[in-house]
């Protein structure tokens, strides 16, 4: 009897082991416990990788950061700071015996320390009212430069009277002459600039370089370290070409300043060649384009002889190193939707090195990604995949091994969304296009299910085969979500790109619904129960998709555009979106910026619609989503109007706000959701 007893105890046992391994699909607050990997830098002779560890507090709702170390191969994975902080952005000496970093750690203020890394002794080496920006380190690792913000005092001309004592006045008038005011994530700006100041590792006062009216980029040093270069655009008109910026050096000996390159258009990320006679740098030439083609340049450090190298590389140029024999520079790339490393001679003859980097961001699938490079030509990089956020991955002589499991704690657990990647071609023109099914876990694919378009901003960005919690928990509530590269994304090449040029919204409308034609081919969409949202770009193809067709049962408009003639007056950037997305100013051509816009076809629309924006968005101001709630409402078209309390364009500066954002959508589809 007692062996039958404990036989079915040892059964009931593992029963209910059994039944507690049973994955459950994701919940809204599994936000919270998500992780992921950025910022991977490696030290300069591969053997360790330092990386900054993401992750959220769900009691103060903040992003928080630590950095963790770990050996190449994977081995002695543990932290190097600990705390709910934000410590950020590491970067080693040149020797490999110390890095610096940014925290918070001390009095909530963000600080610049620095870490001797055989005792992991750290020592904070600001103690400024503004934030170190940019950090890079001498060559003989003895100085530090960097920039930094420095307020001016700005007058206002309205003088009012003296007050009464203990009289109580309001604020007095906020005097603004500036053209750009306020930024989207900042608010209304301070008066004042980026500068740059270079500090001694021993400690002491950072001393200040320059002091002009006009923001500096981040500087690297001279081989001999008695010069600084860096981008900036110090031109008197700059307010009114934003994009054209300069490589400049500073000589140290007495603070002047030279232009190195000199053409309209952007010269951005300047990088010193290994024996310091070289600096590589990217931009191009100007055109006023929507969208133009990032290219790698390479000249002398005097700035002679300045000369095209990436000419027949069809993709965007970003986050450029040299190898260390000076014979060519890696970079980043994003082709197709998926984020590479590539390397590309000093001839111009460019190769691949890695794939699959990304998953920098829990919200939407963008493609973002980080890597670095050491002196033996071993990489670091975030690892990206459509399974799970940013994790370590790193490659040396083309083997490829990811290094950490962030989330398989999280996900041992909870179900993933299985993602399929899709082409078809446009109804306009036959082109093709990208993107991706993203199917709701046990999937069954005899049966139909309610499918959400979800589509991107910018537009002049990517999607890719990465992590988004948001689309995953679409999926999670028994949603088909397609997601796709309509004209106008990157990572197709510059006449893709510019397909959209002066014409947007407009045939990518084409592109998206033939995606949602090509979904409903394979016989499991439910067509009653179709629903479209988009943030941003998004957003004004959202609006653009509902004055359009009827096809959709529900549309939530996040963060849109709705009236271009008000939005390029308001949003945050005055002098650059009339100039780059208009071939006028509105008064000088009111039709091309009506005839695109959503407001003008707000009579047709009859699919009911949210709009969702938060308030304090300066580059989609939430003017644009009160215009079209007021016009829906004109037109008795079922509507709603959800503002995120303190939220940016950047909706999900808090865990919360994401949450928030999600529920707002699914509540929408909800209602309107037909049985």
């Amino acid at each position: 009897m007692q062996k039958i007893i404990s036989f079915l105890f040892i059964v009931f046992f593992i029963s209910a082991i059994a039944l507690g391994q049973q994955k459950t699909n994701l919940e809204l607050t599994d936000i919270f416990n998500m992780e992921f990997v950025s910022d991977p830098q490696i030290s300069p002779d591969g053997s360790k990788i330092i990386y900054v560890r993401n992750f959220k507090d769900i009691m103060t709702d903040k992003n928080l950061s630590n950095l963790w170390i770990v050996n190449f191969d994977g081995s002695q994975n543990r932290p190097l700071t600990t705390g709910n902080q934000n410590d950020l952005s590491p970067r080693w000496s040149h020797d490999g015996n110390k890095i610096v970093f940014k925290s918070n750690m001390q009095d909530d203020k963000m600080k610049l320390f620095m870490m001797w890394m055989d005792t992991k002794e750290y020592v904070a080496l600001t103690n400024t009212t503004a934030s170190p920006g940019g950090v890079s380190w001498s060559h003989d690792d003895n100085h530090l430069a960097f920039t930094m913000f420095v307020p001016k005092k700005s007058e206002s001309i309205i003088k009012l009277p003296p007050k009464p004592e203990g009289a109580k006045w309001n604020k007095p008038p906020v005097y603004i002459d500036e053209m750009n005011y306020r930024g989207d994530g900042k608010g209304y700006y301070k008066s004042g600039n980026q500068q740059l100041f270079i500090l001694s590792t021993d400690g002491g006062t950072p001393q200040q370089l320059t002091f002009s009216e006009y923001d500096h980029g981040t500087p690297i040093w001279s081989k001999d370290n008695r010069k600084l270069y860096f981008s900036a655009n110090l031109h008197e008109n700059h307010e009114f070409e934003p994009r054209n910026s300069e490589i400049q050096e500073l000589t140290l000996v007495n603070n002047s300043i030279k232009a190195l390159t000199n053409r309209l258009g952007p010269d951005n990320g300047p990088a010193l060649s290994p024996d310091g006679k070289f600096i590589a740098y990217t931009g191009f030439d100007d055109k006023y384009q929507g969208y133009q083609l990032t290219q790698l340049y390479i000249m002398n450090a005097d700035g002679t002889n300045s000369k095209m190298v990436s000419g027949n590389f069809d993709r965007n140029i970003q986050s450029i190193k040299w190898s260390h024999d000076g014979k060519g520079l890696y970079f980043q790339y994003n082709d197709k939707g998926d984020t590479k490393i590539g390397y590309i001679t000093t001839a111009g003859k460019a190769s691949q090195i890695s794939e699959n980097l990304g998953g920098l961001s829990l919200g939407r699938p963008y493609n973002a990604a980080s890597y670095s490079v050491s002196n033996n030509n071993k990489f670091a990089y975030t690892l990206g995949g459509t399974e799970h956020p940013a994790d370590l991955g790193t490659s040396y002589k083309g083997n490829n091994q990811r290094i950490t499991k962030l989330n398989d704690d999280l996900f041992s657990y909870r179900n993933v969304a299985e993602v399929e990647e899709l082409w078809w071609e446009s109804s306009f023109d036959q082109r093709k296009i990208q993107g991706w099914l993203v199917k709701p876990p046990n999937y069954d694919p005899s049966k139909k299910y309610p499918l959400i378009l979800e589509i991107h901003g910018g537009p002049f960005t990517s999607y890719g085969s990465v992590f988004s919690a948001e689309i995953q928990l679409y999926a999670a509530q028994g949603y088909l979500v397609l997601y796709t590269n309509p004209r106008g994304s990157t990572s197709y090449g510059e006449e893709f790109g510019n397909l959209i040029h002066h014409d947007y919204p407009n045939h990518d409308y084409d592109d998206l619904m033939s995606g949602v034609d090509e979904v409903i081919k394979k016989g499991i969409v439910d067509e009653d129960n179709m629903f479209v949202t988009g943030g941003s770009g998004g957003g004004v193809l959202t609006a653009w998709i509902v004055g359009k067709t009827d096809r959709f049962a529900a549309a939530v408009v996040a963060k849109p555009v709705i009236n271009w003639y008000s939005f390029v007056l308001y949003a945050d950037g005055v002098g650059f979106f009339y100039k780059y997305w208009f071939p006028n100013k509105p008064w000088e051509d009111p039709t091309s910026y009506l005839k695109r816009s959503p407001l003008s076809y707000v009579g047709n629309i009859s699919t009911p619609t949210m709009l969702l924006t938060g308030e304090e968005d300066y580059r989609t101001p939430i003017a644009e989503s009160e215009q079209f709630y007021a016009a829906l409402k004109l037109e008795k078209v079922e509507t709603a109007m959800v503002r995120i309390p303190g939220a940016s364009h950047g909706i999900a500066n808090k865990p919360s706000n994401l949450i928030a954002k999600i529920a707002s959508v699914l509540a929408w589809f909800e209602k309107y959701k037909k049985d």
